[in-house]
């Protein structure tokens, strides 16, 4: 399905984890139920083999009476089984039996299989959802939400969602209906015993609600003691060079171990109420064959009752409980699914904050070309008086706080020309990287407005925006695939233009040194790579997409002294007819920008070129100062 939001469900909002919990079991299965649509054929055929196994499982216990009435030669038996001698009659009823149970081997085989499948195909569609919807979520999200909790509730809770249908909801109608049909039979046969049986089942199905119910809570809280137990071992294994360094390897083990502990005190209840089902179950089905045979032992001294009836309702009794006892065991996966339900809910509720408008707007004039167009049109451009210049970059009161009114930008104003380089300068926690955040879109200002070529980018669709402008950040990060793959990232660039854009940025030696090249594999996060080798690519993959606004976040810093003059050649080349937008700690390599901006707690506090800064002895003097005193 493509769209982000449940199916079944009202508008995105946030959400309340008490006030969804009181939700009924019957809203939240109508939560999966479009999910199941898509499959209506399958469950169709599915449902439609209900009715030849419930009656094949009903019609066993009448033909075990019928072979005693027949043996004993009691007026019960049927007109159909009576024929010329006894073994006759008892071929009938073996034939009766033989075809029974053919028809529920071969039925449940096909509807079991094609459950299955359904069930797999479900959870396959809710996965994808949940996925695209996660992707899509603003990084705000992902700021407060550990990675392992995801992970669980995209893998492990999204196949319980599976189950739901292709073990619990299906059984549970097929063991209902084998009750309805099981009854229908008892009651046509002597209405007291069946009345009985029908009377004793009442409480306990309150029992089973009760207990189920409690499962209900343990498993929710099971479901979250998981939840942090993978976020644990996920920080643990993407932290380990950390751990190991630092020696904190026992003290990580103890924290495990309380949080392991934790999990399995919850799975322990959940165990508890589950058995606590089946073992009501198992005494009261022993009850209710005793009752039969007392009710029906003294029908049977008042002649009112044939042994062939009694035997009846004495298997009676115990089928009547195996679909109860079954049902009982599915409604348990039934409780675990809409615990499963609920989470995974909590994830798709959660509102997307940055969503493109419906009457988005283009940027004038900006095309996703390859890099070579733009560099062999530049003196074009330049001569061209009605070429209308493209790259300004405006910031009118912007306010932002990542939570609450904790401002980390204030009231920041500020244009920068097109093609013009600015350089973004200041201690840390001044804002500099929060500017580039807002400026991709990647959160919402709190409060202003910023304007690219005079359109608020909330106006502009993201895919675009993120086009227009390239951002080289200091750590690149390395998605498993090849190198070709991490220079394209799924956009469909030709191999030509791959080798283009590393050529231009001087990489392409460093590339085709690698086993196979263009195609050698990446490991997770390009282990298999030095931090020089990742930048370099990174420069590659930002070149290939001709943006109009270059943005640099310290993006020389892993690279050495040979190859960052390679890098720096290259660059010079990329700049040219680009706004550049670039964060640097060392300030001995902003000196030839066209305007540094000096940042100090979110406000903009100073601006002018290097010169121009020193002479005024402020706090880049202060800083450029302390930096010189060091190098020294």
């Amino acid at each position: 399905m493509s769209n982000t939001t449940f199916p079944g469900k009202s508008p995105a909002k946030p959400h309340n984890t008490a006030h969804r919990r009181r939700e009924t079991d019957w809203r939240l299965f109508l939560r999966l139920v479009p999910y199941a649509k898509q499959h209506k054929r399958s469950l169709i055929i599915a449902m439609s083999m209900l009715v030849p196994v419930a009656i094949a499982n009903a019609a066993q216990p009448l033909l075990i009476g019928q072979a005693i009435s027949l043996i004993r030669n009691e007026p019960s038996t049927y007109r159909f089984f009576q024929r010329d001698t006894l073994m006759q009659g008892l071929y009938v009823v073996e034939i009766g039996l033989l075809i029974t149970v053919l028809i529920k081997l071969f039925l449940n085989g096909i509807q079991g299989y094609l459950i299955q499948q359904v069930g797999q195909k479900i959870t396959a569609s809710i996965r994808q959802d949940l996925f695209h919807h996660v992707t899509s979520l603003a990084v705000r999200f992902f700021d407060r939400t550990p990675v392992g909790k995801l992970i669980t509730r995209l893998t492990s809770d999204v196949e319980v969602l599976g189950d739901v249908f292709s073990t619990g909801a299906i059984g549970i109608i097929a063991d209902l209906f084998s009750m309805l049909v099981i009854a229908g039979f008892m009651f046509s046969i002597q209405w007291q015993l069946a009345l009985f049986l029908i009377i004793i089942m009442i409480p306990i199905a309150l029992l089973i609600i009760y207990f189920q119910q409690q499962y209900r809570r343990a498993n929710y809280k099971a479901r979250e003691e998981l939840s942090g137990l993978n976020s644990q071992l996920q920080e643990n294994i993407t932290g380990i060079r950390v751990v190991q360094l630092f020696r904190r390897e026992k003290f990580n083990s103890r924290l495990f171990y309380q949080t392991n502990k934790d999990y399995v005190r919850e799975v322990d209840r959940t165990i508890f109420f589950d058995s606590s089902v089946s073992a009501t179950l198992e005494w009261i089905a022993l009850i209710a064959v005793a009752g039969v045979l007392w009710i029906g032992g003294w029908l049977l001294l008042k002649e009112q009752l044939t042994f062939g009836i009694l035997s009846t309702f004495i298997f009676y009794a115990q089928k009547l409980f195996e679909p109860l006892q079954q049902f009982a065991e599915k409604f348990t996966v039934i409780q675990a699914g809409f615990t499963a339900i609920e989470r995974v809910s909590d994830i798709l509720d959660e509102p997307i904050e940055i969503r493109d408008k419906v009457n988005s707007r283009a940027l004038a004039g900006f095309e996703f070309g390859y890099i070579d167009e733009i560099i062999e049109n530049l003196d074009t451009v330049e001569n061209n008086e009605n070429e209308v210049a493209r790259g300004e970059i405006r910031f009118e009161d912007v306010w932002f706080a990542y939570k609450d009114d904790d401002y980390v930008i204030k009231n920041l104003n500020f244009t920068i020309h097109p093609g013009e380089k600015i350089a973004l300068v200041g201690p840390t926690g001044a804002g500099k990287s929060s500017i580039i955040r807002l400026l991709c879109r990647l959160y919402e200002p709190t409060k202003g407005r910023i304007l690219v070529d005079g359109i608020d980018i909330r106006d502009v669709p993201q895919g675009e925006l993120r086009r227009y402008l390239a951002v080289i950040l200091q750590d690149g990060f390395i998605f498993a695939g090849d190198v070709k793959g991490n220079i394209t990232l799924g956009d469909g660039y030709t191999f030509e233009e791959v080798q283009a854009a590393a050529e231009k940025t001087n990489v392409s030696q460093f590339i085709e040194q690698l086993p196979q090249g263009y195609h050698t594999q990446m490991r997770e996060r390009g282990t298999n790579l030095s931090s020089g080798q990742k930048q370099l690519l990174a420069f590659a993959r930002a070149a290939i997409r001709n943006p109009q606004v270059l943005v640099l976040d310290e993006a020389t810093a892993s690279l050495d002294v040979g190859t960052e003059a390679l890098v720096q050649e290259a660059l010079d080349e990329l700049l040219l007819g680009r706004t550049a937008i670039i964060i640097a700690h060392r300030l001995s390599t902003i000196r030839n920008v066209d305007r540094i901006f000096v940042l100090k707690r979110g406000e903009l506090i100073e601006e002018g070129s290097h010169e121009q800064l020193l002479t005024e002895g402020g706090l880049y003097a202060t800083l450029h100062n302390l930096q010189m005193l060091g190098n020294q």
